[in-house]
């Protein structure tokens, strides 16, 4: 199927990577890089330069989510999912509590449960079902994943929890555009490859005074953890700008380009290009009887990743064999583990509003072609 299918040059898109991470990074970043690689790329990270970039980015985050006072934005090698772990071993005294909407946060739940002090317990629901999270007395942390990568599902509120307790947010494919009141929030994580247009390997954690005094306290535990997880390595050396054990710095100042990009325009304006895009693709949507929202419930459809089912006599796997063939749309395929006939398409920033009005153009008409 869509064998023959070929794309008219008006509606090639001046990018072809419309995939949810990792994402698109402007070639000017990459410009940027060649420039400046003689005095940052193979130079150690404890030296002024490239603590100057981290501290840069520091600063530009602070900025552009206009943290409350005392928040420290805190950083690392590996990722958020290795954050999972190290959340559980460092940061909940007895119980975690887990909204589960997805393959990621569920990813998060069973982490923490395979830690032997901890007791853990979980909310989920269907894939593609929204939730709104409780507090409770309960436990010391509640588990929320503002996006969830796999099913573009998110969350629409946060709870306020109490002082005994920390509120985590896993925001890795929704950070940065995806509006969050930071009061609430006490810890804020996410791998940079999505909307800040980043390489994976690295993760950032947003932290609230109540969740680096925890960290302080559960130092003293006497449980096992690597060293490369603790938080106070993390933390003393976030607060000297550079990390524990040496980054990727190629992918420290990519970020740090794209921060700068956003805070140009500011979050407010950011989140506004996103919800436009997600107007373009829910009247596309609305207007073609093959396509159907995967997320049925308005309020939890995601600003960021779109996921859209596929009348199954359509072979998405097909079509994007073929658009990718063509060089004109790579890594839409839907979730792997979801196994249904899906497309799942990034709204991240670097994505171009007139890249997206033509890809969804090539899709419609690779569609009736075929009919």
């Amino acid at each position: 199927m869509f064998e023959n299918f070929n794309v008219p040059q008006e509606l090639r898109p001046s990018d072809q990577r419309f995939g949810v991470g990792p994402s698109l990074i402007p070639n000017s970043h990459i410009s940027a890089l060649l420039e400046q690689a003689q005095k940052i790329v193979g130079t150690s990270h404890r030296k002024p330069a490239v603590r100057k970039l981290c501290q840069q980015i520091q600063e530009g985050l602070k900025q552009y989510f206009d943290l409350p006072a005392g928040y420290e934005v805190i950083m690392g090698n590996g990722g958020a999912t290795f954050l999972f772990d190290m959340i559980g071993l460092g940061l909940v005294k007895k119980k975690s509590l887990h909204y589960v909407l997805g393959e990621f946060s569920s990813k998060w739940y069973k982490a923490h449960k395979l830690v032997p002090w901890l007791d853990v317990t979980k909310v989920e629901v269907d894939y593609g079902h929204g939730v709104h999270p409780q507090a409770s007395a309960d436990v010391d942390m509640i588990c929320c994943t503002l996006n969830e990568t796999s099913t573009g599902v998110q969350l629409t509120e946060l709870p306020d929890v109490g002082a005994q307790t920390l509120l985590a947010v896993d925001a890795t494919s929704g950070a940065g555009q995806i509006k969050v009141d930071f009061n609430k929030v006490d810890l804020y994580f996410f791998s940079p490859q999505k909307v800040f247009a980043g390489e994976g390997g690295f993760y950032f954690a947003i932290m609230s005074p109540k969740a680096l005094a925890r960290a302080k306290e559960l130092e003293q535990r006497e449980t096992y953890r690597p060293e490369v997880m603790s938080w106070k390595n993390a933390i003393e050396n976030s607060l000297k700008n550079q990390t524990y054990n040496t980054p990727a710095i190629s992918s420290l100042f990519l970020v740090n380009e794209q921060i700068k990009l956003m805070n140009q325009l500011g979050e407010a304006e950011v989140i506004r290009q996103a919800k436009e895009k997600l107007n373009l693709i829910t009247k596309w949507v609305e207007s073609k009887s093959y396509l159907d929202f995967f997320v049925k419930q308005k309020e939890f459809r995601s600003q960021s990743v779109a996921t859209i089912d596929v009348e199954s006599k359509y072979s998405v796997g097909d079509l994007c064999e073929r658009l990718r063939s063509l060089e004109v749309a790579i890594d839409i395929e839907g979730y792997r583990k979801l196994n249904r006939n899906q497309l799942r398409i990034s709204l991240f920033h670097n994505i171009h509003y007139k890249d997206l009005e033509k890809l969804l153009k090539i899709i419609s008409l690779a569609i009736e072609s075929e009919k």
